[in-house]
């Protein structure tokens, strides 16, 4: 197909888009019946371009050729001809009235040979003639390409999967899968619409049943669900937003009841209710699952089909113990035959799943249906031997993802573990997310299994991995109310009492570690001595620093830095001390630099901002508006007095990316905190220029949480100049700020600030509050 020229980008415009039912009358609407009235609509106004010369035929192919058109769906269209004079002409006069209409096209020109030549070196061209329908011309043209593509389609699509495998598993790399993003692309992500396509193609070849009824109703609910996307957003797009799932939602009927569950409807003579974004979510999921397994086992089936069994001397297929019970057959997993004869053993499913993650091989659909009729269920506690299996499976890593997801596919997780039908598919309400619960869940003991050499029980290391956040999506704090949760878990799975009780102090502790690292002053002894004391022992430290790092690895990139690892870091190394010697270490002394020389000192050395300049009040608040001035973020800054000499050290980044200008920056420290009102000025009305969004802020005070300070913690929507407007709002309210901490969390930020002082009286908290909240 060739590019877009500029006139077409211009016209495709979304401004353009109400041109289309005006010029064309395409219908609105959701469902079956609205797409084929759309494509029908089309079919008549296209007829109507096309003037009528013999060898010459248009047509349709992508999901007007497939009858399947968005309500802002693009068109996609072939012209045929015979080798007829003034085909150019003729296609600039097809082409320019759809561009003019507003629509966006993607064309081409061609004769069939042409055609057939580009299919047979470009899979997706293949595919796309398989849809192809006419629209007008010549029938027997047409007729003559269609045929011809789909006959050279049957005769090579074996060979032609194999690229096509290649592309597709770059396009799931790029698009990640559908069924566990919370913002997935109902188009490119794996099991989203352009997989089925490939599963039709795979039909069409014979090569295995693809299509199956489940497949087509997961089919007409995600074309459902890209209708109603269109029509809440009133343009093309195929990402399904976190903002959108509402409407959406309430668009395709899944409102939501009194009871907060799903509905089909509002009730008669009520309000409308509001849509279910997470019945919707949970809808898609589904789908999208149907779809990716049953694609795998196409491209499996064409495999097979592609490199023909491996027979032994006796020309039987050959068949290779991997594990007890279970052979390799064929490239898949299967039981062995003793196994299906004998008495079913409660433990073989997880056997069955630990060597599929082992050996990253598939499991055969028919071992799963069997697996899933006879496998009876585990007993309470469990054998040693199957807990020994989950070990294994959790702790195989990259293996570990499609062996859970076809275990999954057909129930044997629920019999594992019945906790797990609540957890499939739970949206996370929360911007640093990128997955569903159950796949964040299983992502973070994949990325926990990175770690199992770092800490002396990797066993339990992977089951708090896996068990961590087992508590979202019940009332409460997720991580009080899965201790207990998981603390059972643990001893039905049959560890000791001990070792239960372990596993629900680390799910109750498992943010611990970055919240101390990101809010807390770690040079004060009550921050260290206040983590050893909730740790209790180096065991303990270990498993909660691993899982701290596998947990934000599989939340998301927002959900971890180099700063934020080098502060965990240094939090553990300081309470292994403090647990090792009973002693709190010693606070780091300051940068001699800043402490000797003439005044004012500025230092610049990589993330780290030091300056000292003669004791005054409000130095941190100049400090911190300079660094926004030139869109520094301050992760944390101290504050101190040495020998009459005020010091103040931030941790900064840069806000979009780009360092500032070094020298520019050090000459503004210099002269703002030297008392240059010009700069002062410049930061002011810069900084307080830019204030947050979003839900009211609030206020917590902490106390005895530091040694000769209180905490103020700000929760509010992240802003430039923030740190600048709260620290001068707090000088000027007589309050001494010795340090600050600044947790980015999405769209909002956790502020602590370090008074200096004791508990302040409930007239003073009330009088800080109020200029804290007046300056944000």
């Amino acid at each position: 197909m060739t590019s877009l020229t500029s006139r077409q980008a211009s016209a495709s415009s979304p401004t353009a888009a109400p041109k289309v039912n005006e010029v064309v009358g395409v219908p609105a609407g959701i469902g079956a019946t609205a797409r084929r009235a759309r494509s029908d609509a089309y079919d008549t106004w296209l007829a109507r371009l096309l003037p009528p010369r013999p060898g010459v035929a248009l047509l349709a192919v992508g999901g007007l050729g497939r009858r399947q058109c968005a309500p802002y769906g693009d068109l996609d269209l072939v012209l045929v001809h015979s080798g007829v004079a003034g085909i150019d002409e003729l296609a600039a006069e097809l082409w320019y009235p759809i561009w003019d209409a507003g629509l966006r096209l993607d064309h081409s020109v061609r004769t069939v040979a042409e055609a057939l030549s580009v299919a047979q070196d470009d899979v997706k061209v293949a595919l796309g003639l398989l849809d192809a329908r006419l629209v007008a011309g010549d029938p027997d043209l047409a007729d003559t390409l269609i045929r011809s593509a789909t006959d050279h389609w049957r005769r090579t699509a074996v060979r032609q999967l194999a690229p096509l495998r290649e592309s597709t598993t770059a396009r799931w790399q790029a698009h990640g899968e559908l069924a566990f993003l919370l913002e997935g692309d109902l188009k490119e992500a794996a099991g989203g619409l352009r997989d089925v396509g490939i599963l039709r193609a795979i039909a069409i070849a014979g090569i295995t049943d693809a299509l199956r009824p489940a497949v087509h109703a997961a089919h007409l609910r995600l074309l459902d669900t890209r209708d109603a996307l269109h029509h809440q957003v009133g343009r093309r797009v195929d990402r399904l937003l976190a903002q959108e799932r509402e409407g959406v939602a309430a668009l395709l009927g899944l409102r939501q009841t009194a009871l907060g569950g799903p509905d089909t409807g509002p009730t008669a003579g009520s309000a409308e209710p509001a849509g279910d974004g997470d019945a919707l979510l949970r809808r898609v999921a589904g789908d999208a699952r149907t779809v990716s397994h049953a694609l795998h086992d196409a491209f499996r089936a064409a495999d097979r089909l592609r490199s023909g069994r491996r027979r032994g001397a006796d020309g039987r297929p050959l068949r290779r113990p991997v594990a007890r019970d279970v052979v390799e057959h064929d490239g898949e997993l299967v039981l062995a035959r003793t196994a299906i004869g004998a008495r079913p053993d409660p433990n073989l499913s997880l056997r069955v799943a630990a060597a599929a993650a082992v050996t990253g091989l598939p499991i055969a659909r028919a071992t799963c249906e069997w697996l899933a009729t006879y496998c009876p269920p585990l007993p309470t506690p469990w054998p040693a031997e199957a807990r020994a299996a989950l070990t294994t499976l959790l702790g195989a890593g990259a293996g570990l993802l499609p062996a859970w997801e076809t275990c999954d596919r057909y129930g044997l997780i629920d019999g594992w573990l019945p906790e797990w039908t609540r957890l499939r598919s739970l949206p996370q309400h929360n911007p640093v997310h990128r997955f569903t619960l159950d796949r964040h869940l299983v992502q973070t003991a994949f990325e926990a299994s990175r770690h199992t050499r770092d800490v002396d029980r990797p066993d339990l290391l992977l089951l708090a991995a896996f068990l961590h956040d087992i508590g979202k999506g019940l009332p409460g704090d997720h991580s009080t109310v899965g201790a207990p949760i998981a603390e059972a878990m643990a001893a039905r799975i049959g560890l000791p009492a001990a070792e239960a009780t372990l596993i629900g102090t680390l799910v109750r502790l498992h943010l611990l570690l970055p919240e101390v690292a990101t809010r807390r002053d770690l040079a004060d002894p009550v921050t260290i001595s206040g983590v050893a004391e909730a740790v209790g022992d180096v065991t303990t430290l270990d498993l909660l620093h691993a899982l701290a790092r596998a947990d934000a690895a599989a939340t998301g990139p927002g959900a971890w830095s180099d700063w934020k690892g080098r502060l965990i870091a240094e939090l553990v190394a300081r309470v292994r001390t403090t647990l090792d010697t009973g002693a709190v270490p010693e606070p780091p002394a300051p940068d001699p630099a800043l402490v000797a020389g003439p005044l004012p000192v500025v230092h610049l050395t990589g993330d780290r901002v030091a300056v000292a300049a003669a004791d005054r009040r409000g130095l941190l608040a100049t400090v911190a508006g300079c660094l926004a001035l030139h869109r520094l973020e301050v992760l944390a800054a101290d504050a101190s007095t040495v020998d009459g000499r005020a010091l103040v050290e931030c941790r900064v980044q840069p806000r979009y990316g780009l360092p500032p200008e070094p020298v520019a920056l050090s000459s503004d420290l210099r002269r703002a905190v030297g008392g240059d009102v010009s700069v002062t000025q410049r930061l002011r009305g810069r900084a307080l220029a830019a204030r947050g969004a979003g839900a009211e802020p609030r206020v917590v005070w902490h106390r005895d949480a530091a040694t000769d300070a209180v905490l103020l913690e700000l929760r509010a929507a992240d802003a430039a100049g923030l740190l600048y407007r709260v620290t001068s709002a707090l000088d000027a309210a007589g309050a001494q700020v010795r340090a600050a901490r600044i947790a980015t969390l999405g769209g909002d930020v956790v502020d602590v600030f370090y008074l200096v002082g004791g508990w302040p009286s409930d007239d003073e908290r009330t009088r800080l509050e109020a200029a804290v909240l007046a300056a944000v």
